[in-house]
């Protein structure tokens, strides 16, 4: 499943705008507003602009963990930053690293992960708005020289009624809703990770849901390559240990994936924490029985992967887990076309705070 942050939260993925928290959670954790808009690194909340949203998880029950302590800051250097993905201006962890100067995680927290280039969710169906949002982080990136990494997330069904269940209300509005998502791709490079969980997560649709939705997600690939035809589109290929990797290429190639007209190829570990290794072994194993054009590739989520998965399953802010390798598209490995941080590390899966907001203790505990 997916997390991300607005007033729907879950183990999935939301997005919202986020403000930072000034009740009882103090300098720890920053909220998602009551709004539903679309925000960039953070998983739950959205904003209007365009705020971070972010988050992916997959399975297994929620288990708390203790917090950190703070400890004395710049013991570690920060990692390079890709010069090519584009860092959107609006974010959670931007907002809390603005509002602590003082606090003691604040230097590895910016340095580590607030410096980092990360995807923007648009996870809230508004209609009316979604062209606007999408042109200004595609706009913003476009000034810079930079490639944004876009997230739509508003599949009808989403999440099967779980902590990210939302989206839009049916098909025909997807549609919509999609195109005008495409209208604001703008003509320059940009990576689109579209509706994490989609595939992998289908079996809880019957046979006529899962055909409506694979359609859905064809006719998505070729709206937004059509509207932009530098947009690099990928398709949901779960993680390592979720579908064994010819069950899920035949997903993926009903909904498209195979073909050059909707599909780049295929993304891996949204939200999760798998080895980088093991990804890149699965997603080549999807991409050989895939088929379709040899230019398909894989992009891989590595946010927080740097140690890679707990050995009980735990998805829900497990303990123990590390930032991953830093955001690049240059990434040395055949048929990987990058990896992406499209969680924001620090932004909670459920466990360590609300699912989508930030949480600084846990922002900390992964950077340090």
């Amino acid at each position: 499943m997916v997390v991300a942050a607005s007033v729907v939260v879950a183990v999935g993925t939301v997005t919202g705008m986020i403000n930072a928290l000034d009740d009882e959670r103090g300098a720890n954790e920053a909220r998602p507003d009551a709004t539903l808009l679309v925000p960039l690194p953070d998983v739950p909340s959205p904003s209007v602009s365009a705020k971070a949203s972010s988050s992916a998880s997959t399975s297994a029950k929620p288990k708390k963990t203790a917090s950190p302590s703070p400890t004395k800051t710049g013991e570690k250097r920060s990692a390079p930053v890709s010069p090519s993905l584009y860092r959107h201006p609006e974010s959670q962890v931007l907002d809390w690293v603005h509002d602590h100067p003082d606090d003691p995680r604040t230097e590895v927290i910016a340095s580590r992960i607030a410096d980092q280039p990360a995807a923007v969710w648009f996870a809230d169906f508004t209609p009316s708005t979604i062209t606007s949002r999408v042109r200004a982080v595609t706009s913003g990136a476009a000034a810079q020289g930079r490639v944004p990494v876009v997230v739509p997330y508003a599949i009808p069904d989403r999440d099967c009624g779980g902590a990210s269940e939302g989206g839009a209300p049916d098909f025909d509005a997807y549609d919509g809703w999609i195109d005008d998502f495409a209208a604001g791709l703008g003509s320059r490079e940009v990576v689109v990770v579209l509706e994490p969980d989609s595939i992998a997560q289908a079996d809880c649709l019957s046979a006529a849901q899962r055909a409506d939705r694979f359609e859905a997600l064809a006719r998505a690939g070729r709206a937004l390559k059509t509207a932009d035809p530098k947009a690099r589109v990928y398709y949901d290929a779960g993680h390592s240990d979720w579908n064994p990797a010819t069950q899920q290429a035949a997903l993926l190639k009903e909904a498209g994936a195979a073909s050059a007209d909707s599909s780049d190829g295929i993304f891996s570990n949204v939200s999760n924490f798998h080895a980088t290794s093991a990804e890149i072994a699965y997603d080549r194993q999807v991409l050989d029985a895939l088929g379709g054009p040899a230019s398909l590739g894989a992009v891989i989520d590595t946010s927080r992967n740097g140690n890679g998965a707990p050995a009980d399953g735990q998805w829900c802010d497990p303990a123990g887990r590390k930032i991953g390798r830093a955001p690049t598209l240059d990434t040395g490995e055949a048929r990987i076309d990058g990896y992406l941080w499209v969680k924001l590390p620090g932004e909670s899966d459920g466990c360590r705070g609300a699912a989508g907001t930030f949480t600084a203790s846990y922002a900390y505990d992964l950077a340090r």
